[in-house]
């Protein structure tokens, strides 16, 4: 054993040496770090400090000093990759630098320091404590790092992207020390109110937010016993767990009148085991991070137990008595007891990674090292038997926490499996290469084609398994720096541009953690193998038809010149037909093209129903009585000319019909409406200028539509006519109560909604209408609104109407709110509005989840008998109206108000589940909605997502209901008497939403599979599905991206 204590190993000051309250060896035991009183972070080299007796060794001693604290630094620590190192202060603050390449700054100006060789830079400042910081420390993982303080608080900062991820306040006094279980299960904090406290935790996924956090670093025990009467004199409690996750030694603790140091056993969590010696109070222990042999371990390299005596662990503990102690757990004694090794209390202890050499920062300014010989502490393990003293705590196993069974092992093996499948095909669809993973292929990496990989080789957790010999080269699973390496290389693609000039574009990678994150991601949709795909064909199908607007955005001179004028030109599409191409993080900025380019346009009524004609002739005979209707609604006024293209975007605005005719098979219905009112009005049917047919009618005709089925007309004294495509008339004349204010064909269906706001619906196919006429009243707000005749009505107005392919009316209004009929509970049922808006997590989240559902969701996509129209009933609607409420409401600065109030609640007590009660409403509105209008591919979507969140809030009784609701009439007798069946969640149909049971379900318990306090639950669907069966995981491991 060797004693070194170098003179120029301190915190020097000009009267005297500052005091260093605490050290820390880094990962590659080369740098030694020290925090001291004069509020800066020394970093020294190992290999100097173990040459200063040789006189000729020349290479820097110190390198790099820090000084980014405005007080007293008391704890020190490299993270495990040793990219880190974090310090925390009595300034409240925790510091984090980062060593970068690159010559480090010169030293200032009038300092004595020496010049700085590494050239670590401050990366981030945290804030969160009230009072000093005291203590902190890495999880083994790196993927958090916890501080304790003065303030009684223990704070988790992310180890990825330093975000606050929680708050514990269980302590009710100062909080001095904190050390991580080597297994990553668990951590132990040490504090004044005579107590450890250990708390149970999953490390979080790198994009993790502290709302995923709500069900994790639960308090597992609280063990007080041994410190019943322990000191509060001593500046820290700096505990420490064994490197083999057994015990856990605890500073400052008492055995009777005298103090000791508690050994604490794992599970249990009682204290048989007092290390007794010290003449005054501990203030640190610290274990070495080595197991050791007490005896040789024979030559040839089988270091297995047997050969090299038992397995020990040796702990090193010091405090107010100046004394260093060295002990073993197979000897009562010490192994060493260093007495005055320091003229002040010993304030922290550190190991360097070989576990033979340990380094004691003292308050006299002093820093020792002592370095063992070898066998003095026994001798040291292969690292083989450190994993597998952990193993038995699961700490190979990714996702942490204890699972009861092997049913819950697997089950969750196939839940993180298929999240990673989820995260790959996202990127392989990012980089333009997506291609459907084959059943027996495992998923590629990320970018890479899929059969560049190994066949019949399933990936486990992102770990791969055992292989043949013949299939070695597969790739072994990558480390987190290369990793990081690879996606930076992703996201910066070198383009050339139009000029042969390179530039590189920064891409856009989101969800690409582990996929734990339970808020909303931006999803990646990514064009398919198909020619059709990488056209400009929309990803999703908005199952509406749409009111006629001849024009697309930016007018006349977009439809010739195209909108892709300067740079900030938005893309000349259809809002409505390409939700999937939008943003999904905000709502686009609207632009028209103007002289100079593209231009924010003014905000205008949007144009209704017809292409617009400049001329109109008078406005229509009205009822004077309409002027006391309960319901009014503005009538179209009669214009000389109406032209309706069969086909969409065909007809401009200042073309004639003759121009238009010339596309090739284009029927254009043409009305003309006389001067004089006691004249008939002529309607004609073109295609390439030939007339197809002509027919009369009596009455001015306000309103024109046509679907390949039919033509309709509505004239201005309320009746309807209908024509087969060839002109002969369908239907007598159906006459109305009112003026016709919009009229819409889909299909076969026929809608009519009339300046009394009743809404018609025929189908005209088997002609009936799915349900009586039915008024817009309800969903104008008639029940708080009053119509008054002489003034401006404060009620909303309609936007728009639509049909979807079943014959449902969709309604959007002036205040963003969407409404839907359903013909069998004949109401009007709410699906979105603005309250979702300022008070959901989740708004703005599905514009391309419908489109990336088609390649990276659980489940099959193709539905069993293959036809794939019915698949596309009413896809869309409801990303639709949530973009119409984001337009309404949002863009023109009706949120602020709410806004406002929903942040002044938030601080309110009382409210503090107000947000995540809100977006947990909105998901259920969703899937609500999307279960009314047969959406099948939403539904499937927001269920997922809705699984996800009550999993992750750890909702159990919402759980077991959902479980319960899609196990439905799976397990249930087909043929039992009595009762009905019911509809929706309710039937005992195989179906639900044109899904197959079993699959939802199967999808949904793959999500829930992860959380381990619902397992319980979840292994028992799983049980009934066949989903822990081992062969299963090869072909059926279903891919998950909510």
């Amino acid at each position: 054993m060797r004693i070194i204590k170098p003179s120029w190993l301190s915190h020097k000051g000009e009267q005297k040496d500052f005091e260093v309250y605490s050290c820390h060896i880094s990962p590659d035991g080369k740098r030694l770090a020290t925090a001291g009183g004069d509020g800066h972070v020394r970093v020294w080299s190992t290999e100097s400090i173990y040459n200063a007796d040789d006189p000729s060794y020349t290479k820097p001693r110190q390198l790099c000093h820090m000084s980014h604290h405005l007080g007293t630094i008391h704890s020190v620590r490299f993270s495990p990759n040793g990219r880190y190192l974090a310090s925390g202060a009595d300034d409240k603050i925790i510091c984090i630098y980062q060593l970068e390449s690159g010559q480090p700054a010169i030293a200032p100006f009038g300092t004595n320091e020496p010049p700085p060789v590494e050239n670590w830079k401050t990366s981030k400042r945290l804030i969160g404590h009230d009072n000093d910081v005291q203590d902190l420390a890495w999880s083994y993982d790196g993927s958090i790092l916890v501080s304790v303080g003065l303030d009684s608080k223990v704070v988790i900062w992310s180890g990825h992207t330093f975000e606050k991820l929680k708050v514990l306040g269980n302590h009710q006094s100062h909080v001095k020390g904190i050390t991580f279980d080597p297994a990553n299960k668990y951590f132990a904090t040490a504090s004044d109110d005579r107590t450890i406290k250990i708390f149970r935790f999953t490390p979080p996924a790198p994009n993790a937010t502290q709302h995923d956090m709500i069900n994790n670093f639960q308090l597992e025990t609280t063990i007080s016993a041994p410190f019943k009467s322990s000191p509060l004199t001593t500046y820290f409690r700096r505990c420490s767990w064994s490197p083999d996750g057994n015990h856990i030694a605890a500073a400052n603790a008492v055995n009777g009148p005298v103090s000791s140091v508690a050994i604490i056993e794992r599970s249990r969590w009682d204290s048989e085991i007092n290390l007794i010696g010290h003449e005054g109070p501990t203030e640190v222990c610290m274990f070495s991070p080595r197991l050791f042999h007490t005896k040789k371990p024979v030559e040839n390299g089988a270091a297995n137990g047997h050969s090299g005596g038992a397995l020990v662990t040796v702990i090193a503990s010091a405090g107010q008595d100046k004394t260093l102690s060295v002990w073993n757990t197979n000897t009562s004694r010490p192994v060493v007891i260093l007495q005055d090794l320091a003229a002040k209390s010993i304030s922290d202890l550190a190991w360097t990674p070989d576990g033979q050499t340990l380094f004691a920062s003292s308050l006299d300014g002093g820093i020792v090292a002592v370095k063992f010989e070898t066998g003095e502490l026994g001798w040291v393990a292969n690292l083989e038997e450190t994993d597998k003293a952990l193993s038995k705590y699961g700490a190979s196993r990714k996702a942490m926490g204890i699972a009861e069974d092997v049913d819950g092992l697997q089950l969750e093996n196939h839940s993180k499996e298929g999240e990673r499948r989820g995260a790959e095909s996202r990127m392989g669809a990012l980089m333009g290469d997506f291609h459907p993973l084959p059943k027996d292929a495992p998923p590629a990496t990320n970018g890479v084609k899929s059969s560049a990989a190994t066949p019949n080789a399933p990936a486990t957790n992102g770990q791969t398994d055992a292989q043949p010999e013949k299939d070695k080269a597969a790739p072994e699973e990558e480390t987190a720096d290369k990793a990081a390496q690879r996606i930076n290389e992703l996201k910066s693609r070198v383009t050339i541009t139009k000029d042969g000039k390179k530039r590189v574009a920064p891409m856009l990678i989101s969800s690409l953690g582990t996929g734990q994150s339970s808020l909303p991601q931006s999803q990646l949709v990514g064009s398919s193998s198909s020619k059709a795909a990488q056209n400009d064909a929309p990803q999703t199908i908005l199952d509406l038809s749409k009111p006629y607007d001849g024009l697309p955005e930016g007018g006349l001179a977009a439809m010739l010149l195209g909108n892709k004028r300067k740079t900030v030109a938005a893309e000349g599409e259809d809002e409505e037909e390409h939700p999937s191409k939008r943003a999904a993080s905000g709502p686009r900025a609207i632009m028209r093209n103007g002289v100079e380019g593209a231009e924010p346009a003014a905000l205008e009524p949007p144009k209704q129903g017809l292409v617009p004609t400049p001329e109109f002739l008078r406005p229509a005979v009205l009822n004077p009585s309409i002027a006391i209707s309960q319901v009014r609604l503005a009538v179209p006024k009669v214009r000389s000319h109406i032209l309706r293209p069969l086909e969409r975007g065909v007809l401009l605005e200042e073309s004639s019909p003759e121009e238009a005719s010339k596309v090739p098979e284009n029927v254009i219905l043409e009305a003309k409406n006389p001067v004089s009112i006691r004249d008939p009005s002529h309607i004609t049917a073109t295609k390439r200028g030939t007339l197809l047919w002509q027919d009369y009618l009596p009455r001015a005709i306000v309103l024109v539509t046509g679907s390949k089925r039919f033509w309709a007309a509505a004239c201005e004294d309320g009746s309807l006519y209908t024509w087969t495509p060839a002109g002969r008339r369908l239907i007598n004349a159906m006459v109305l109560e009112s003026q016709p204010v919009i009229l819409e064909s889909r299909d076969w269906w026929l809608l009519c909604i009339t300046a009394v706001g009743m809404c018609h619906v025929w189908n005209i196919n088997t002609m009936s209408s799915p349900h009586p006429p039915v008024s817009l009243g309800p969903v104008l707000e008639i029940a708080i609104s009053s119509l008054q005749t002489h003034g401006a009505m404060p009620a909303p107005g309609v936007t728009s109407a639509h049909l979807n392919s079943n014959g449902h009316i969709v309604v959007t209004l002036t205040n963003g709110d969407g409404y839907y009929y359903s013909p069998t509970m004949y109401s009007w049922q709410r699906l979105s509005e603005s309250w979702w808006a300022v008070g959901s997590q989740y708004w703005n989240s599905n514009d391309s989840s419908v489109g990336a559902l088609q390649s990276t969701a659980v489940g099959p996509v193709s539905s069993k008998d293959g036809q794939s129209d019915e698949a596309n009933v009413s896809a869309g609607i409801i990303p639709f109206l949530e973009r119409h409420t984001t337009n309404e409401f949002l863009l023109k600065g009706r949120a602020y108000t709410l806004q406002r109030l929903i942040k002044t609640l938030l601080s309110r007590d009382g409210f503090e589940t107000f947000e995540s009660s809100v977006s947990i409403a909105h998901l259920e509105n969703r899937i609500a909605g999307a279960l009314s209008l047969g959406s099948k591919e939403e539904f499937r979507l927001y269920l997922f997502m809705y699984a996800k969140r009550i999993g992750a809030e750890g909702h159990r009784g919402k759980v077991e209901e959902l479980l319960n609701s899609l196990l439905g009439g799976v397990l249930q007798d087909k043929n039992k008497e009595g009762g009905t069946g019911g509809k929706g969640w309710y039937s005992k149909d195989d179906e639900l939403c044109g899904w197959d049971r079993k699959e939802l379900l199967k999808g949904v318990v793959m999500i829930l599979g992860k959380f381990r306090e619902l397992q319980r639950l979840t292994v028992q669907y799983a049980r009934v599905l066949d989903l822990t069966l081992e062969d299963d995981i090869t072909g059926d491991a279903m891919t998950v991206d909510t």
